[in-house]
């Protein structure tokens, strides 16, 4: 279950960052990026797109597509740092693992856990496995 989860989350990281630019970043609690993002998809629209092309596609009019290709790169370049940004999130999440040798997650419930807890904060469960801290 655990492979699975973290398989899907730079793809769900990319997709909520083709949903709406920021969003993506925002899930995986990268809020200046996000806002980064989210303002160079709006500079883009205010600097690139023509002012006929905004009035047509509020009027539900077609539009040359050409005409939003800067917003729409700096939207899917969004996407392509979200979705980098989860793979390296979920690499480096492994790696710390794998040098603890305490999980990442709950056997039981199979939910994220906090290294520095000796038990599952989401179903309560004893972890095993050696932790950070002071052992007595």
């Amino acid at each position: 279950m655990n492979e699975t989860r973290s398989r899907l989350r730079p793809w769900f990281a990319a997709l909520l960052a083709l949903t709406v630019t920021g969003l993506g970043h925002a899930y995986l609690r990268r809020w200046l990026r996000a806002l980064g993002w989210f303002a160079a998809t709006y500079a883009a629209v205010l600097l690139f797109v023509p002012d006929a092309a905004l009035a047509a596609m509020v009027g539900g009019d077609s539009v040359d597509l050409s005409t939003l290709a800067p917003p729409l790169v700096v939207v899917l370049s969004s996407a392509v740092d979200a979705f980098v940004l989860a793979r390296a999130d979920e690499t480096a999440a492994a790696r710390r693992a794998a040098d603890d040798g305490a999980p990442t997650t709950c056997p039981h419930c199979g939910n994220d856990v906090d290294p520095e807890l000796d038990f599952c904060h989401w179903c309560t469960a004893e972890l095993d496995g050696a932790r950070g801290g002071d052992e007595r």
